[in-house]
């Protein structure tokens, strides 16, 4: 079984019967769109958003709730020195980078701006440069880079008011992208758009329940039907890796700072447990055009069958 998961303390898997053969892929993200395109793994860590626009067209995946990261973004918006943005609104008639529509980091903020501030994402120009990896629901006011330069160049040059800098991405190789500083992705000059950042992502855990999931892992569908099983197992397997990579967690800083802003399980597995997020992804990646109207809102449906208890 080839498997390629993000390098984390608490998805190290051992399965019995199964032989399991880690693929290092680096970044992570590099294996999405081998994934979705190409079924080259048979496990495979995926981005969220991505795997419900696959389930959408066909692509023959099958996911189960382990969800291996997620975090907060309120800080992931970034505005030009000379932008004059100064609320969430400001955005609105403005030019916005984001590394590709359909990215995680991209739905998630359209969805915190729209519901918690009003900001209508149709009237801002979204400037991508990469593709998604599901092809074909680009709404018209997305605009692609095509001189070659980042989003942290074009931001420096104000050429755009603002860019999502939380999710800088990867090229068509998986190579890192440039253009972005050391620091979370800030480019010179620019600000943060909630300069109080922190303190408006724990207000808004506290109230909606909702902690933005960045990966799901998924099976090759074909395997589930040859062992319906199989669900159950490699949940088990990946929560048995989660509960012995604990005592680890005080020592890595992001996991650490999030268990610290819940005051909980930093990385929730199950369903019921994540029901408002997920319910949440369904709903913004629905009214930002990614899915369709009729999309199922039934959460129990996006998984394989299995006991996730």
């Amino acid at each position: 079984m080839k498997v390629a998961l993000g390098d984390y303390p608490h998805a190290q898997l051992e399965l019995d019967g199964y032989d399991v053969e880690p693929v290092e892929v680096k970044p992570i993200i590099a294996a999405y769109r081998r994934m979705i395109r190409d079924l080259e793994f048979d496990v495979c860590e995926l981005a969220p958003v991505s795997y419900l626009m696959a389930r959408q067209v066909g692509v023959p995946l099958s996911a189960i709730p382990v969800f291996l990261n997620r975090r907060f973004h309120h800080e992931d918006v970034q505005c030009a020195a000379n932008s004059g943005i100064r609320v969430p609104r400001d955005l609105e008639g403005r030019r916005v980078g984001v590394r590709a529509y359909s990215v995680s980091t991209g739905v998630w903020v359209r969805g915190v701006l729209a519901e918690e501030y009003g900001v209508a994402h149709e009237k801002i120009t979204w400037v991508v440069d990469d593709d998604d990896h599901v092809e074909g629901r680009v709404p018209a006011n997305v605009e692609r880079v095509t001189d070659g330069r980042s989003l942290g160049e074009l931001l420096s040059a104000g050429e755009l008011d603002a860019a999502l800098t939380g999710n800088a991405g990867t090229g068509r190789a998986g190579a890192p992208r440039t253009g972005w500083t050391s620091h979370g992705g800030v480019t010179e000059g620019s600000y943060p758009l909630f300069p109080d950042a922190e303190v408006l992502s724990a207000d808004w855990y506290v109230r909606t329940g909702i902690y933005p999931l960045h990966s799901v892992v998924v099976i090759r569908s074909e395997l589930v039907e040859r062992d319906p099983g199989l669900p159950t197992a490699l949940y088990a397997a990946l929560a048995e890796s989660k509960r012995q990579s604990q005592a680890a967690w005080s020592a890595i800083p992001r996991l650490a700072r999030q268990a610290e802003q819940i005051g909980a399980d930093p990385i929730p597995y199950g369903i019921e447990a994540n029901e408002p997020s997920l319910r949440a992804l369904v709903r913004f990646s629905r009214d930002q055009g990614l899915l369709d109207p009729d999309f199922p809102t039934d959460i129990h449906e996006l998984f394989a069958e299995g006991d996730y208890r």
